[in-house]
């Protein structure tokens, strides 16, 4: 099962320098907006301690994690749901993603400008929740068109509900808020929920990147960020992108952990991120092993061991 998550947000908070120290491939990361102009995608192993200790005990021929793509995804700025900018290559990139990755600037620093001159990541937060809602408004008041007639003329049960549901996304969507705090009850109206492939229906995660000082428990920005999101169906993860490219550059594990704890950390925000990914699509995994081989294999939590069974002969 592949899993992709798209890294987004405005200029020039973070994202590049993030996505380096998440994949091998090296996205440029330069005080400028754009610098990211094609989606870079970086394939990532998924870190699991289990896994090491069958490996330690088993001493395997071969070993397979499973995997994360992860994608950085050229800035966006105002008006890009009406193609300002990058905006159009910026929603086709995110349409193809299974989770949004949203990093916001959550530190002051004099030499990094922003885009819009000052810090503020609820605004930069909402920025880019409007540039998503008006796209997804878009493709509701197109969907209604066509199934409206339909549902109020016939007798089509499915026209009825999928207008419904699409009615229900308009109203929430006019509010100013994403589709993803919307419930649905019945398995029919989560069925045409999903099929609507919402951008704003997507799994969140909102990475607030800091300085080192608050690397541990957050700062101000943090803080208004948990607060806006209270009500939202989203995770929140603390992350210092500056210190994590300081601990991708030492070459063994021991002096990672090393300068990890000398500033208060237990884990890396890249093992952090990668584990939080997981969770925030309902994912887990389980392993094989043996001599040939140990193996992680990825499933929906909750899934029956026929299914989880069924991924193994499936490869």
């Amino acid at each position: 099962m592949a899993l992709q998550c798209g890294i987004v947000g405005l200029p020039n908070v973070g994202k590049s320098t993030l996505f380096n120290c998440l994949s091998n491939a090296k996205a440029q990361a330069a005080n400028f907006p754009f610098c990211t102009i094609e989606p870079n995608v970086g394939v990532i192993t998924v870190p699991d301690e289990r896994l090491n200790k069958l490996v330690e005990m088993i001493h395997p021929k071969n070993v397979v994690p499973t995997t994360v793509e992860i994608v950085d995804i050229a800035g966006l700025v105002k008006g890009a749901s009406k193609g300002e900018g990058l905006g159009n290559k910026f929603l086709a990139n995110i349409r193809e993603t299974d989770a949004i990755l949203h990093v916001l600037r959550c530190f002051d620093d004099d030499n990094v400008t922003h885009v819009d001159g000052s810090i503020n990541p609820i605004r930069d937060k909402e920025i880019i929740d409007y540039e998503l809602q008006i796209k997804d408004l878009d493709t509701i008041d197109s969907r209604i068109q066509k199934v409206q007639k339909q549902a109020q003329t016939g007798g089509d049960k499915i026209a009825k509900q999928t207008l419904e549901v699409l009615l229900k996304f308009k109203e929430t969507l006019e509010q100013g808020k994403s589709a993803r705090t919307v419930q649905f009850e019945t398995k029919d109206e989560i069925k045409i929920a999903h099929d609507l492939f919402l951008l704003t229906s997507k799994p969140m995660m909102y990475i607030c990147n800091v300085d080192e000082a608050s690397a541990v428990n957050g700062n101000k920005y943090v803080d208004m960020i948990r607060e806006s999101v209270k009500d939202e169906n989203a995770e929140i993860l603390i992350v210092a992108a500056k210190i994590e490219s300081e601990i991708a550059e030492f070459e063994t594990y021991e002096e990672r952990q090393m300068f990890l704890e000398e500033i208060g950390l237990k884990e890396s925000g890249v093992n952090r991120l990668i584990k939080s990914a997981y969770k925030l699509l309902n994912l887990s995994t389980y392993l094989t092993a043996g001599i040939p081989e140990c193996r992680a294999w990825t499933f929906k939590t909750g899934s029956k061991a026929p299914v989880c069974a069924g991924i193994i002969h499936r490869l």
